[in-house]
């Protein structure tokens, strides 16, 4: 029987940690501790080790970006990062996913996306469309030109994987990347894994935003 996830909850309003605890512990996902600002996050997350984490952003003492940057730059290399808040603004989602979280939610999600959400990250993928996420760092990306990347070296990559994070990049999904290579979904469920290890990368979120990171993509462009 496999173990069940478990996961910290970092929100400073007390009725939201408790409702998100009821939803999760509903499902079977085991809630290990609750914080309530930033600080408290880090350190609950480091006694814990959790598989994920739900974070607020708007946090007294540290905000949820920056508890998550230090999260996930911390060595705990299986836990994942969820942010939570109550404001649809893109700016955030883009210092979300730059910070390295796999995902992100309103707070009016309803129970059943939470638990769904909380269980396709768990499983290593994302919870936004690589889609999505592009348009976002098309927005962005000119921004931070001068900010230096932690992955910019993507000569450990074959020309094949090359070629599919630069679609991948594109927002295809696997089953459109086998479509357009004319490989099994298997070659290329193999190849994005391959990818994500070289360059450490959690997963293809990530994978997008290092490839805007590098060049590999261009806002407006595509390559």
């Amino acid at each position: 029987m496999s173990q069940p996830l478990r996961a910290v909850i970092a929100d400073d309003q007390a009725l939201v940690r408790s409702g998100f605890r009821m939803i999760l512990a509903a499902d079977g996902i085991d809630v290990v501790a609750e914080a309530a600002d930033g600080v408290d996050a880090v350190a609950a997350v480091r006694r814990t080790r959790p598989d994920l984490v739900l974070m607020d952003i708007r946090m007294p003492q540290m905000d949820g970006i920056e508890a998550a940057r230090r999260i996930l730059s911390g060595g705990l290399d299986e836990t994942r990062v969820i942010i939570l808040t109550t404001y649809d603004l893109d700016h955030y989602v883009y210092a979300a996913l730059t910070a390295g979280a796999s995902g992100f939610l309103l707070k009016d999600v309803s129970p059943e996306q939470l638990v769904a959400a909380v269980r396709l990250v768990r499983s290593g993928d994302a919870l936004l469309a690589p889609a999505i996420t592009r348009r976002l760092i098309e927005r962005f990306a000119q921004r931070d030109e001068a900010k230096p990347s932690l992955h910019r070296d993507l000569s450990g990559l074959t020309p094949r994987e090359l070629e599919v994070l630069r679609l991948l990049a594109t927002g295809l999904s696997n089953a459109e990347l086998a479509e357009r290579l004319t490989l099994s979904a298997t070659t290329v469920k193999t190849h994005v894994a391959r990818i994500l290890s070289k360059l450490g990368l959690r997963d293809r979120v990530q994978a997008v935003v290092l490839a805007y990171e590098t060049g590999l993509i261009s806002p407006g462009g595509n390559s």
